[in-house]
């Protein structure tokens, strides 16, 4: 239903006498916990202070804005944690009551903090993109705002197909997290026809990026390594811990488009989206933040917005029932994507379409034209229902 029309009947609500209820309080808890990482490759990629905090700040604007009519008052507070403090940070918030909680951490703390929250809590989970917690390690008071990994790959190499560039030369990084992400390409170029001509691992010395592998060296190093691979059409790189990605471009030995972690890549958001209304979301995120939104804050937005939906349609700030009516197929939540945006009842996720951009601008935007489904088209990006091993929402 459009805002407009909530609006006018929240205030027919009001006069049929309703108005005159006591106010209802919704309140939720950000929780972020930061990691000791390296500084990125580019310096336009440092990591403010109040990611995803802002999110949660301009996602209580737009809830208070129907909420008021109907006599609702929305606040979020926000905690800074590390993996050390995370323990007592939560403590924290539960003890004050609070049963609505967006989190941005990876698998493993995002795991720890829903199990620990416990079953009448609702978990949001607008930061780790892991498989497995959309899969066998699914739980039921978590759900997912944040795309998978799953979803990105699917986007990156429908986008590949699309355009008929079926020969893919893979690069992926060392790490776990990188080879987690290779797989991730694995399963969607076997999913959706292409051909994997070669895979090639570039190792993670540990060196210094930034200054070890400035642009002469990098120059001088990265055709040597992309050098022999077979006939190909694009290069995809699996580079989750951000070493060599987005060096690829414009270095390859054979010119070739690179995708994935360099080149083209799949994103929730970006700063230079405008389409479908996102303009307004942009400017009025600048105007509070004084930056460029980042994911993390969408992510938050996302988490926030979709909670103060199903506050507004249930007229309730209970966990138990705000969960149950996000995952009924009347949910929906405008999100800037040109289609309303909703969860998968199997395993929580939701499900949204993932834009392609160069940096500058939104080149595509996954599911692409052809790409079909008996329930959704966004249901060919991400793990489908006969896919999935999750059980956690069938109990």
């Amino acid at each position: 239903m459009p805002r407009l029309q909530i609006m006018l009947a929240s205030l027919v609500f009001a006069l049929l006498g309703a108005a005159g209820a006591a106010a209802l309080e919704i309140r939720t808890a950000v929780l972020r916990v930061s990691y000791p990482e390296l500084l990125p490759i580019s310096r336009l990629e440092l990591k403010p202070e109040d990611l995803g905090f802002v999110g949660g700040a301009l996602a209580d604007e737009d809830n208070q804005t129907t909420g008021s009519f109907l006599g609702m008052k929305f606040e979020t507070s926000t905690h800074a944690a590390t993996p050390e403090t995370v323990e007592a940070t939560l403590n924290t918030i539960l003890e004050d009551g609070i049963t609505l909680l967006v989190v941005i951490a990876n698998a493993e703390d995002t795991l720890r903090i829903a199990d620990t929250a416990g079953p009448d809590v609702l978990v949001m989970n607008a930061g780790a993109r892991d498989a497995t917690l959309r899969n066998d390690q699914c739980r039921a008071n978590l759900l997912h705002v944040t795309p998978s990994i799953s979803m990105m790959a699917d986007a990156v190499v429908q986008f590949t197909i699309w355009k008929q560039w079926r020969k893919i030369f893979l690069v992926h990084g060392s790490n776990p997290a990188d080879l987690a992400l290779r797989d991730a390409y694995l399963r969607a170029i076997t999913k959706f026809g292409g051909e994997v001509v070669e895979q090639r691992e570039f190792e993670d010395t540990g060196g210094a990026r930034r200054t070890d592998t400035g642009h002469v060296l990098v120059q001088r190093q990265i055709p040597v390594f992309t050098q022999s691979a077979p006939e190909h059409d694009v290069v995809i790189a699996a580079d989750a811990s951000d070493v060599f990605g987005p060096y690829l471009a414009y270095h390859s030995w054979t010119p070739r488009p690179v995708m994935g972690s360099g080149g083209l890549r799949p994103v929730s958001l970006h700063p230079a989206h405008e389409a479908w209304g996102a303009t307004q979301f942009q400017r009025r995120f600048e105007a509070l933040s004084g930056r460029y939104v980042q994911e993390e804050d969408y992510g938050v937005w996302l988490a926030i917005r979709s909670i103060g939906e199903a506050v507004i349609r249930t007229n309730t700030a209970d966990a138990a029932s705000l969960r149950s009516y996000m995952l009924e197929d009347e949910f929906e939540l405008a999100a800037f994507m040109g289609r309303k945006v909703n969860f998968r009842k199997w395993n929580g996720q939701l499900r949204t379409p993932v834009l392609l951009t160069d940096g500058r601008l939104t080149v595509s935007v996954s599911p692409q034209d052809g790409y079909l489904h008996q329930r959704s088209t966004l249901d060919t990006i991400g793990l489908d229902q006969p896919e999935s091993a999750c059980t956690a929402f069938s109990e």
